[in-house]
């Protein structure tokens, strides 16, 4: 896999990760939403420490800088 994915959107996507985490432990956020929310947050973080998110592939996107 070719990492797609630069440390600003990483960062990101980790702090959303846990601000939904606290929000669902927390009992602020609950049920179906609650628990669909926490997949997601689950998928941010995974792809965060590989840096690669297949939906980038699927779009073209690449928040990776260039390297030289």
């Amino acid at each position: 896999m070719k990492k797609n994915m630069g440390n600003a959107d990483r960062i990101v996507r980790i702090l959303l990760a846990a601000f939904v985490a606290v929000l669902y432990f927390t009992n602020i956020i609950s049920g179906t939403v609650g628990v669909v929310l926490l997949v997601l947050a689950g998928v941010f973080v995974a792809t965060s420490l590989v840096s690669f998110c297949p939906l980038y592939t699927l779009i073209g996107m690449n928040t990776c800088g260039v390297k030289k």
